[in-house]
C-alpha cells in the first residue's frame, strides 16, 4: 500500500494548505487528519467552514460521504464476526476504500486479507497525516493536484480492483444500477447525495438478487 499512499500524501498536503486558508492553525489541521481520517468528507466540510457554521448541514455531509462505510463493513463481516469487538472496531478503524479493496480481493482468492485491511489502512493513515502536517507547511508547491492528473490515481486504483474482481452477469448488473443510481442522484439531488445513493442502489440489488453457490 505505501505507493498508493505516497498519493495519498499529495492529497493531504494539498488538504493542508486548503485548511490554513480557511483559517484553521496548523495543528488542528494535522489533529483533523489524524482522528477523522477521512479526506473527502475532510475537503467537504472546510467548503461549510466558517464564523457560523451550519453544524447539522456538516454532520449530514460527512455522513452521506462516508455512508459507504456502511456497505464496506457489511461485506467484511462474515470474515470480521468472529474476532472479539476491540480487534474488529480496531480494524474498522483505519477501513478506507483502498485498503478495504485489496482485502476484499485477498479474501475472494482465499487468502487472508484481514492483515492488508490493517497494515494497509496503518500505511494510508501514516501518510495522510505526514501529507496534511506538509501541506500546512510547504502546501504551495502542489496545490493544483489536477494539473498533474494526481486526483484521478484514486478513481483508477478503485477501478481496476473492480475490474479485477469476478465478472457475470450479476456483477455487471449491480455496477450498472450503481452508476446510473449515481449519475441521476449527481444531477437531481443535493451534492455528495449520489455517494450514498448509488451505493445504496447497487447494495439494495445486491441483497435481493442472491449469488448463486459455487458448483450450481
Amino acid at each position: 500500500m505505501v505507493p498508493m499512499a505516497l498519493f495519498v500524501m499529495v492529497f493531504g498536503a494539498a488538504f493542508g494548505l486548503a485548511a490554513t486558508q480557511r483559517g484553521l492553525d496548523a495543528l488542528s489541521v494535522v489533529c483533523m487528519s489524524a482522528l477523522v481520517f477521512a479526506g473527502t468528507a475532510q475537503f467537504a466540510v472546510l467548503d461549510l467552514w466558517g464564523p457560523a457554521m451550519p453544524m447539522l448541514a456538516m454532520a449530514l455531509t460527512v455522513f452521506a460521504i462516508n455512508a459507504r462505510h456502511l456497505l464496506m463493513g457489511a461485506s467484511l463481516y462474515p470474515w470480521l464476526r468472529d474476532l472479539p469487538p476491540g480487534r474488529r472496531y480496531g480494524l474498522m478503524t483505519l477501513a478506507s476504500d483502498a485498503n478495504w479493496a485489496m482485502s476484499m480481493q485477498a479474501l475472494a482468492r482465499g487468502q487472508p486479507g484481514l492483515g492488508m485491511l490493517l497494515g494497509g489502512g496503518a500505511a494510508l493513515w501514516v501518510f495522510w497525516v505526514l501529507g496534511t502536517w506538509l501541506g500546512t507547511q510547504v502546501g504551495d508547491l502542489i496545490a493544483d493536484a489536477r494539473r498533474w492528473g494526481l486526483d484521478m490515481v484514486m478513481g483508477c486504483f478503485m477501478l481496476a480492483m473492480a475490474v479485477g474482481g469476478e465478472k457475470n452477469g450479476r456483477t455487471f448488473a449491480i455496477w450498472g444500477v450503481a452508476a446510473c443510481a449515481s449519475l441521476a442522484a449527481y444531477r437531481h439531488l443535493p451534492e455528495n447525495s449520489h455517494v450514498v445513493v448509488g451505493a445504496l442502489a447497487g447494495g439494495l440489488l445486491g441483497a435481493a438478487w442472491k449469488e448463486a453457490p459455487h458448483g450450481d
